[in-house]
């Protein structure tokens, strides 16, 4: 994959839509994004990744770039959806045939815990522990991307770490696990 988007870099806005879109996608559902909403959502990211495309800095990785752009659309759409009556129902997970139904519920039921979870967790903190954990970016990577100081990326990845833990056994303990 080419180093940083745009035409005069090997991307144009459909390639990188492409390439990045089912990254986009995964980060918003783990940013708690709802399933219902994930298209949309997307689509407004991409949007938002065409109007900045220009201030994108090649020296930057792309990735963690992106997710900055993520988070605060996300943050964006949650901010809108406060004010929004409906509840959207999640889509359930299809049984594949090669995991029974019991791994696929205990996937499930894992897969929900995390999310609600780091929902719990601040946007900056957030951030960081999804890009280093769930996407292996190295810190220094994390603190260029999302453009904040290397100490400051290793001390939100330190206290979101923590609290990610203490929300799992908050979540645990709401459910009566």
């Amino acid at each position: 994959m080419p180093d940083a988007p745009g035409p005069d870099r090997g991307f144009t806005p459909a390639s990188l839509y492409e390439e990045q879109g089912e990254y986009v996608w995964n980060s918003l559902r783990r940013i708690g994004i709802a399933d219902a909403d994930l298209e949309d959502v997307t689509h407004e990211v991409f949007i938002a990744v065409l109007r900045s495309l220009s201030s994108y800095d090649p020296a930057r990785p792309l990735r963690p770039w992106l997710f900055g752009i993520t988070a605060r659309v996300a943050s964006h759409h949650r901010r809108r959806l406060f004010r929004r009556h409906e509840e959207p129902a999640e889509t359930p997970e299809a049984v594949s045939e090669e995991t029974g139904p019991h791994e696929t519920i205990e996937r499930h039921e894992a897969r929900t815990l995390l999310l609600a979870a780091l929902g719990r967790l601040s946007p900056g903190r957030r951030a960081v522990v999804i890009l280093h954990e769930l996407d292996d970016v190295p810190v220094p990577e994390i603190a260029r991307g999302l453009g904040i100081p290397l100490n400051t990326a290793y001390s939100r990845l330190r206290l979101g770490r923590a609290d990610l833990v203490d929300a799992v056994r908050r979540e645990r303990k709401g459910a009566g696990r």
